[in-house]
């Protein structure tokens, strides 16, 4: 079972910054043995604030209480405070892994889908299933590299694009776009992403 971690760290006052840097090269060292492990999926540095220090991460685990066994391992756990989601696979997701591109920014895109009451049942069918093509069509052309249903109920996409504005093209021409509530969050590398380094 995969799970979005979402881990927000603030360090205590009277923490030296040597400190801090010894405690974040184990981390970082901890954090390659997890990968190693299969454990550690994936990780990205989300919009910060001045002094934020906030990391999404893909974790694998079997349970939520394996994945707190993970998390509480991590040499930051004694600073961090970890928000977790639990994900399950779309229906849509790509059958097979989407390269990442050197060149392109990965984002995150929140869909809240609400279908309106007076929909003809004909006009949800076909664009239901004109989504499931077109997610297919976005995934062979290397924009779409992962879709998971969150459990609060909205889907999440990982996504690839060169610019701001080329993903909101891609998510426009989505059929579900018109009756989409879409959230998007730009992701920056993370220098111990395992999914980068493995590419």
């Amino acid at each position: 079972m995969e799970f979005l971690v979402t881990m927000t760290t603030q360090v205590p006052d009277g923490v030296t910054e040597a400190e801090v840097d010894e405690v974040r090269g184990r981390e970082a060292a901890h954090s390659r043995e997890l990968a190693a492990a299969g454990q550690l999926l994936r990780l990205w540095r989300p919009p910060l604030q001045p002094g934020e220090w906030r990391t999404f991460g893909l974790f694998e685990a079997d349970d939520a209480d394996q994945l707190e066994l993970v998390l509480s391992g991590m040499p930051l756990r004694i600073w961090r405070h970890d928000d977790v989601m639990p994900l399950t696979p779309h229906p849509n997701n790509p059958v097979s892994p989407t390269p990442l591109s050197a060149a392109a920014t990965e984002y995150f895109a929140v869909f809240k889908l609400t279908v309106p009451d007076d929909a003809p049942p004909a006009l949800v069918e076909e664009r239901t299933a004109g989504e499931a093509s077109r997610t297919r069509e976005l995934a062979a052309d290397g924009k779409l590299i992962r879709l998971w249903r969150r459990a609060d109920g909205p889907a999440l996409g990982l996504w690839q694009a060169d610019s701001p504005d080329e993903l909101k093209a891609i998510l426009e021409s989505l059929p579900l776009a018109p009756w989409l509530d879409t959230q998007t969050i730009p992701l920056t590398p993370h220098p111990s992403d395992p999914g980068r380094q493995a590419a």
